[in-house]
């Protein structure tokens, strides 16, 4: 069963995500809050798999509730998926930065939704192509954007390096792998122990590691 627990101050959202987190078999709604600071408390009281946050709310905004929750060590285990009106939100960079494993659209169909949420339980992540694209764009805009390398890479293998600079362009496990003709199976474990390397929370995570550190390769 995945614990899921919703933070947002539109009550209609709200009412809509419980009755379908209701409906299926597999997701169990464990709490509700209408703002960052309640739904913090709420966090840290429940321990859900999954938060769906919107980002706009009064009291604190999801985004400092967000990183409050990456920095919380007895948080470790919970993932978060921003809930935006646009996928293109001002502050879908922001959200990655503080610890975001993904993005869903409010919008959006409820089937994509539930795909989310069991997507990131399973400590996946949920970074659409345009969202990377944007991401890049945010990096290489300016020096202003540069970061030092992350502490990590100096452990990383060539091979490693490689296939976390493929990560950072969007694409999937199988794309990387015919890129480098090699198996999946090769891949995910290169990106896993590249993960462990940088101490990434998931995937997401990852693609911003290897942008601040220099490693993504041209397409």
């Amino acid at each position: 069963m995945i614990r899921v627990a919703v933070v947002d101050d539109q009550a209609l959202v709200r009412m809509g995500l419980r009755a379908l987190l209701e409906t299926e078999a597999d997701t169990e709604l464990v709490g509700e809050a209408a703002d960052g600071r309640t739904g913090l408390t709420l966090v840290r009281t429940v321990l859900p798999d999954v938060v769906l946050m919107d980002v706009r709310m009064p009291e604190m905004d999801g985004l400092e509730a967000l990183r409050q929750i990456a920095a919380d060590p007895s948080l470790a285990a919970v993932r978060v998926i921003v809930l935006t009106t646009f996928e293109l939100d001002e502050y879908v960079f922001a959200a990655l930065a503080a610890g975001a494993s993904g993005f869903v659209l409010k919008d959006g169909e409820p089937a994509e939704l539930l795909r989310a949420v069991r997507v990131v339980a399973e400590g996946g992540s949920l970074l659409s192509p345009t969202v990377t694209r944007r991401v890049i764009e945010h990096f290489t805009a300016g020096p202003a954007r540069r970061s030092a390398p992350h502490a990590g890479v100096a452990e990383l293998t060539e091979r490693e390096r490689e296939v976390v600079g493929w990560v950072a362009t969007g694409r999937s496990n199988d794309e990387i792998a015919a890129t480098l003709v090699v198996s999946p199976a090769t891949v995910r474990t290169h990106v896993s122990r590249a993960m462990l390397k940088l101490h990434a929370r998931d995937r997401a995570q990852l693609v911003v590691f290897a942008i601040e550190s220099g490693l993504r390769v041209e397409k």
